[in-house]
């Protein structure tokens, strides 16, 4: 009879400590899949980006015909981040794909930035019906980025909090979840916050 209440009191407490497993193991995949999503938004985000620079570059070539440096910088910081962001696709949260796709995605700011200075030089090239639907998309995506870009770091920083939580961070690393997932933070963060000033 007492082997019998033992044996049963052990059973239950293997179940007690599988269910706290499985539910620990079930909470830091729904983190992890959230975050994943919401870097998903992200890459939306950007791609639009990245295709919109072409047609503004094709765009101002006419205008620009001797800013030839300053459309092909931006062309290949364009190539760049587009590859970054390829990169960090595989592997959301991961530190290495995250710096290397904020350093490109900065890159690519600044360089619009330098376009945007030269198009000031263009009276004519700044009234350009097709020039400024372009940056107003152009615009409206930098917003869009921004805003999908904080939520990918508030899911990120949910699923670190509760990674490195007691208990679950005595657990985590077994479980398959043992990195903390890395922000996403572009080298010129503060311009990020601000939408690109275009004016026409």
């Amino acid at each position: 009879m007492v082997l019998t209440i033992i044996i049963v009191a052990i059973i239950a407490i293997i179940a007690v400590i599988a269910f706290y497993l499985i539910g620990v193991y079930n909470r830091l995949v729904s983190l992890r899949n959230r975050f994943q999503n919401a870097f998903a938004q992200i890459e939306v985000q950007l791609k639009r980006r990245h295709d919109l620079i072409p047609n503004l570059v094709e765009t101002a070539k006419g205008y620009l015909s001797h800013e030839r440096e300053t459309l092909q910088s931006v062309i290949e910081a364009r190539n760049s981040a587009a590859a970054g962001l390829k990169a960090a696709a595989a592997n959301p949260g991961s530190a290495k794909a995250m710096a290397e796709l904020g350093g490109a995605e900065g890159a690519l700011s600044q360089a619009m930035g330098r376009l945007n200075v030269v198009m000031e030089a263009y009276p004519d090239l700044k009234a350009s019906e097709n020039m400024q639907q372009l940056s107003e998309e152009l615009t409206s995506t930098e917003n869009k980025v921004a805003f999908a870009r904080q939520a990918f770091n508030d899911a990120v920083m949910q699923y670190n909090t509760y990674r490195q939580s007691f208990p679950p961070v005595a657990v985590a690393g077994l479980l398959g979840h043992g990195e903390d997932a890395s922000f996403l933070e572009f080298e010129d963060s503060a311009q990020i916050q601000s939408a690109p000033k275009i004016s026409f």
